[in-house]
């Protein structure tokens, strides 16, 4: 090789030995410079609490729409989700994280709709509630002690299996009994006992009896369907109960007004005889007198003592007549307040739509707004009543009402009108996307020329595009907010003038079947309603919403709405016995009773209009000025979670266990020894029995 050709050789390999330096050290630079950048790029931030699913609106027509149920009970699998976007589990709710791969920012809702904060609230509360339940028989009896300042009732222990072995799922939730029984404390023992014993005896007053004895029912006066559940339901327990008579409603409506200022005495008197002396009895008195004497057939061969039941009749009068005694003096229905005053109490002042569903139904309150407006309030079927704290068990009662509340028989009895079959339920995706419901013209007497106060046939009509559009009815709705409007910033206005008859003619299905209930007959209705064909209520499930009101009393319907895949909306002025367990905004959609915010939420679950507004002006929208995104996905995690907890709250076994302990407490009251009676132990004896069931929470406890 000669000198030329070396030196070239050289310089090859020299000029290639900077190239190689200068691209390690750019690699190197570009390295750092990526570690530098990443170290300035900010952490995802959770924006929705744990446990908590965002509430995201998608349009109808979203690829991510599935169905939220077991992915078995799906017909097809869901799409998967796009690149970019987490994916997600079969209920909506992200999967835990990967190890392996970065975290993901959590997608949150920004929609500045009131309903979603009413549905963030009713969350937090929720938690609150579900956090808070007793996984042993050691904190049922403290949290029993500090609740209500008594020890717990006779029986007590045999109560708290008996309802664990049927998977009670909140053992501590039973406030409804010990609010209805409290005034009775005021009351002698022996007192009760006599109401309770001869109140049936005169079967005009609407009343049936049970009497138990030596733990058997013994005998049933005025007997029906309903009192026949009745002891199908008490025969499950009916070996831990003491003698008893149990006075029973049989008329729709409820029947005890015990006046606001006698009531508050009533309730400091019970409130002075709490005390928990250190030893008592655990078991009840037996042998005691003052029962019913079945054996005499004829009442007036029975010398035993009566007391006044106080009852009166008032055929047609107005409710709140008698019912506004009951409310306190600085309420809405004794202290002349506006409607606009009563509704600022219980709505949202935006939307106008109800944010406190317990004050929604309180006729101290909406009273003298819908008095006018719904049939039991107006022209009630039968009103026989009393204003005397007598001890008769009803089926439901307005909030003024002192009847004792007990489960429904309707929701005990198997009826296929009324009992939910999931095999004709159908899955969110493939429901219609529309509002149904059907029934008869009941609610309250009805005649030519009061027809129109009657709160079902309000609904018909204003869900009736027809009708709206003839009558010139606007509803107030609001509307999403079009200039500068981004998903990010999305808000919202109202706007009082909305046509409905468009949006109803395509998304209500709402009718009656027949005219019931007129006098002296129907024919009036013939020129004011056309008829619908009857829809099974299996049928309706085909719907996306079902709306509940009432009839003449509550609706035995809505277990049923509430344990379907469909969601439940409810308006009614009637409490029951599992008020207290059902959230609204969380388990179910509440309406007022007046149905001003019918379309308000309608637009909100299915959406109208379109974000451009020459678009709807060119396609002749009624109402162009309006564009609601549509909000599916709130709606159909609504549903889903109201019939998760129907499911865990509202079966047969739970209106068994309630009724248990409802008559353990009654039994207590009516003994002579009631002070001196009950559970004093420290739960302790249970601990065995606590730690070997299967938890729900992982360690002891029952499932």
């Amino acid at each position: 090789m000669g000198p030329i050709e070396f030196n070239k050789r050289r310089i090859l390999i020299l000029v290639a030995a900077v190239i190689a330096f200068v691209i390690l050290l750019n690699g190197l630079t570009f390295h750092d410079s990526l570690k530098d950048a990443a170290a300035h790029i900010p952490l995802p931030i959770n924006l929705t609490p744990t446990g908590h699913k965002p509430h995201v609106p998608f349009e109808e027509d979203d690829d991510d729409i599935w169905d939220l149920d077991d992915p078995d009970e799906a017909e097809a699998p869901p799409p998967p989700p796009a690149p970019s976007s987490p994916p997600t589990s079969d209920d909506g709710a992200a999967p835990p994280p990967n190890p392996n791969q970065p975290a993901t920012p959590v997608k949150a809702s920004l929609d500045s709709h009131p309903i979603a904060k009413m549905m963030e609230d009713a969350d937090k509360q929720w938690r609150i509630y579900e956090s808070s339940v007793s996984t042993t028989f050691r904190q049922t009896v403290e949290k029993y002690r500090s609740t209500h300042g008594r020890h717990p009732p006779p029986g007590f222990k045999d109560w708290y299996k008996f309802a664990r072995e049927r998977n009670v799922f909140n053992i501590d939730d039973f406030q409804q009994i010990m609010d209805d029984l409290r005034p009775f404390w005021s009351v002698n023992a022996s007192d009760i006992r006599i109401h309770a014993a001869h109140m049936a005896e005169n079967p005009k007053f609407g009343a049936a009896a049970i009497s138990i004895r030596k733990h058997k029912v013994a005998n049933v006066l005025n007997g029906s369907w309903r009192s026949e559940t009745m002891v199908k339901v008490i025969d499950t327990f009916i070996k831990y109960l003491p003698d008893m008579d149990i006075a029973m409603n049989r008329l729709d409506q409820p029947r005890v007004l015990v006046p606001w200022e006698d009531l508050q005495e009533m309730l400091n008197r019970e409130y002075e005889s709490r005390a928990m002396p250190p030893e008592v009895m655990d078991s009840f008195t037996v042998d005691q007198s003052e029962f019913l004497d079945f054996t005499i057939e004829d009442p007036k061969d029975d010398p035993s003592t009566r007391l006044d039941d106080g009852w009166f009749f008032r055929p047609g009068q107005q409710y709140m007549e008698v019912a506004s005694k009951a409310c306190p003096p600085e309420s809405p229905a004794r202290a002349n307040l506006t409607i606009a005053e009563a509704d600022a109490l219980y709505k949202d002042p935006l939307s106008g739509i109800v944010k406190n569903f317990n004050l929604s139904s309180d006729l101290c309150t909406v009273g003298p707004a819908i008095q006018d407006l719904h049939g039991m309030l107006y022209s009630a079927s039968s009103m026989i009543v009393s204003h005397k704290l007598v001890p008769i068990f009803g089926e439901c009662k307005v909030n003024v009402n002192n009847d004792i509340l007990f489960p429904a028989n309707m929701y005990y009895r198997h009826d296929v009108r009324y009992d939910y079959d999931p095999k004709d339920d159908v899955d969110w995706r493939d429901k219609k996307n529309d509002i149904i419901w059907r029934g008869v013209t009941s609610g309250g007497v009805q005649l030519s020329s009061n027809w129109a106060t009657m709160h079902r046939q309000r609904l018909v009509q204003l869900s009736n595009g027809t009708y709206v559009k003839e009558a010139g009815v606007t509803a107030k709705i609001l509307t999403q907010k079009r200039a500068g409007t981004t998903p990010q910033n999305s808000s919202y206005e109202p706007v009082a003038n909305f046509e409905p008859s468009e949006f109803a003619n395509e998304h209500s299905d709402i009718g009656f079947v027949e005219a019931w209930g007129c006098v002296p007959n129907c024919s009036f209705y013939n020129n004011i309603f056309s008829w619908k064909p009857q829809v099974p209520l299996t049928s309706q499930f085909k719907s996306r919403y079902l709306i509940d009101i009432d009839g003449h009393s509550f609706s035995g319907r809505w277990h049923a709405f509430l344990q379907s895949k469909s969601l439940g909306l409810k308006a009614t002025i009637f409490r029951e016995w599992h008020d207290s367990r059902l959230f609204a905004w969380r388990h179910f959609v509440p309406v007022d009773n007046r149905y001003d915010d019918l379309y308000s939420l309608l637009t909100y679950f299915i959406g109208y209009g379109s974000p451009n507004m020459e678009h709807a002006l060119e396609a002749g929208d009624a109402n162009p000025q309006v564009y609601v995104p549509p909000h599916a996905k709130e709606a159909q995690t609504l549903a889903k979670q109201g019939r998760e907890w129907a499911n865990k709250s509202l079966r047969r076994e739970d209106i068994e266990v309630y009724m248990f302990r409802l008559l353990l407490e009654y039994g207590r009251l009516i003994d002579d020894n009631r002070d001196y009676i009950g559970y004093s132990g420290d739960g302790s004896e249970l601990d065995k029995y606590d730690a070997g069931g299967e938890s729900r929470w992982g360690i002891g406890g029952w499932k």
